[in-house]
């Protein structure tokens, strides 16, 4: 596969993992669409991407300490931590729901809301401290195309789902049934367990 829509493909699926997943900038999405339509989903994506675009910028900032010596390491943190997710992520799709009744919330700008839930949810640090910044160094090795790439289609993976479900409140009803909604989740996992996997074979083979 060619290296940039490999990691175009890798940003997209471990991006849409971390956006189906049930959490609070879900529920902020929900809550925006409830109240301003099917634009509230971009809008709560954007300013989830303003955070996230300053922790690629101190990632990258800090990028040559670990490039070289320690990228095996790095390699093989981000292995371990795909298949933790993988299987979390998996365990969870059997049970995953998403409530469309919304929930009382404080905020009402939805980039706003985007920023706020994005920074106080700690499931967002863990992921970038381990899976995130391991698969946006191992891209940046290969140049800076690649993890722009891998970020763009991160990003893009927010933004369609987001989109998808303000979509479908808007309208009235989800458009994903729940049993489809739960597929879809543990297929990630899946292939969070298969990325995971695949940066483990590569530490060990250059070991």
């Amino acid at each position: 596969m060619n290296p940039l829509v490999e990691m175009l493909t890798l940003g997209f699926l471990i991006g849409l993992t971390g956006a189906l997943a049930p959490g609070p900038t879900l529920v902020a999405t929900i809550n925006a669409s409830l109240k301003g339509g099917w634009n509230a989903g971009p809008k709560v994506t954007l300013g989830h991407v303003a955070v996230e675009l300053v922790m690629v910028l101190l990632i990258i900032a800090g990028i040559s300490v670990a490039i070289g010596e320690y990228s095996w390491v790095i390699a093989g943190v981000g292995g371990i931590a795909l298949l933790i997710f993988g299987a979390m992520t998996i365990s969870e799709a059997r049970t995953a729901r998403i409530d469309l009744s919304g929930e009382k919330a404080e905020i009402t700008q939805p980039f706003v809301a985007g920023i706020v839930t994005s920074i106080s949810n700690p499931y967002f640090w863990i992921w970038w401290f381990t899976v995130g910044s391991a698969l946006l160094i191992g891209a940046y090795t290969g140049g800076v195309i690649l993890a722009l790439a891998f970020i763009l289609g991160h990003w893009a993976a927010d933004l369609g789902w987001f989109t998808l479900v303000s979509i479908g409140i808007h309208h009235g009803s989800f458009i994903l049934h729940e049993k489809v909604y739960r597929w879809i989740l543990g297929l990630c996992g899946f292939f969070l367990i298969m990325f995971g996997a695949y940066y483990l074979y590569g530490v060990l083979s250059s070991a």
